[in-house]
């Protein structure tokens, strides 16, 4: 598969220039050591996440026995590990936007039309985030889970979301880096990049065809809430060798626009119902 991991770079940023006063610098140094873990580093030394995060050593250590204190975080003496507690902090936003609620009967149905897995995303700067989803057991190059981040650009449900953004918060939104660690098989150039978004924001909808990774093929489109904005994707992913792109097209996307229209008009019905909180773009 033509997809290269570089190892995530979690470093703390040396110019705290832009932060305010309120800025509390032992929790950002935690969630660094946390997300020192990722996909090709699930254990860890404890030099490894000095080296990872730019921590000294011992602040590393300190860090590390906290977490381990606290259920997040186990060790053997040697080696660190993450627990599954720390999908409680991920699960907490799922479950504090309702959108799972909303979601998930929308995309079981659309699930069993197309045999084929089918997900929500949410921008997160140039990534996507993976936040709902509902899938069937076909092997796919890349691994998805609720929380998986991929570079927004080379996706479907990327693509639906960027297309949505005025020029100056697409170009500020681009301009961070990628915190997936994955890099995608389409590099295109600012002509090329603005001519695709030109072309999903006129008709509604973006495909991806291995741009992303060898074997990824889907088809994405937007989710808004009750003003019309833009607040994610729902995408159909099949592997390309078994779905060509013309039952991509003319069997699974007017499902998808479909599902979309019922998703999006229950998210509306949530702007007037107190306690919940519609997912918007920052």
């Amino acid at each position: 598969m033509d997809v290269t991991r570089p190892p995530i770079d979690v470093r703390l940023d040396s110019e705290p220039a832009h932060r305010g006063a309120h800025h509390v610098q032992s929790l950002e140094r935690g969630l660094a050591v946390i997300k020192a873990f990722h996909a090709g580093a699930a254990e860890l030394t404890l030099s490894d996440v000095a080296r990872a995060t730019g921590l000294t050593r011992a602040a590393a250590r300190r860090f590390l026995l906290t977490l381990t204190d606290l259920g997040y975080v186990r060790t053997d003496g040697r080696d660190y590990s993450l627990t599954p507690r720390v999908l409680d902090l991920g699960v907490a936003y799922v479950r504090s936007t309702g959108l799972w609620d909303v979601a998930r009967p929308h995309l079981e149905r659309l699930v069993a039309r197309t045999n084929e897995s089918c997900s929500i995303a949410q921008l997160d700067g140039s990534d996507i985030v993976y936040v709902a989803r509902v899938a069937v057991p076909k092997i796919v190059g890349l691994s998805v889970q609720i929380g998986t981040r991929f570079p927004a650009l080379p996706t479907s449900l990327g693509k639906v979301q960027l297309a949505a953004l005025p020029t100056a918060e697409l170009e500020a939104v681009l301009a961070q880096a990628s915190r997936s660690g994955l890099v995608p098989r389409w590099q295109p150039d600012r002509a090329e990049r603005d001519a695709e978004l030109r072309e999903v924001r006129a008709r509604g909808w973006a495909l991806t065809d291995e741009q992303l990774a060898l074997g990824i093929r889907s088809v994405a489109a937007p989710l808004r809430d009750g003003h019309g904005r833009v607040i994610a994707g729902v995408n159909v992913n099949c592997h390309a060798a078994e779905t060509p792109v013309e039952k991509l097209l003319e069997h699974h996307l007017p499902l998808l626009l479909q599902t979309a229209g019922e998703i999006s008009a229950d998210f509306a019905r949530l702007d007037d119902v107190p306690h919940v909180t519609v997912p918007a773009l920052p």
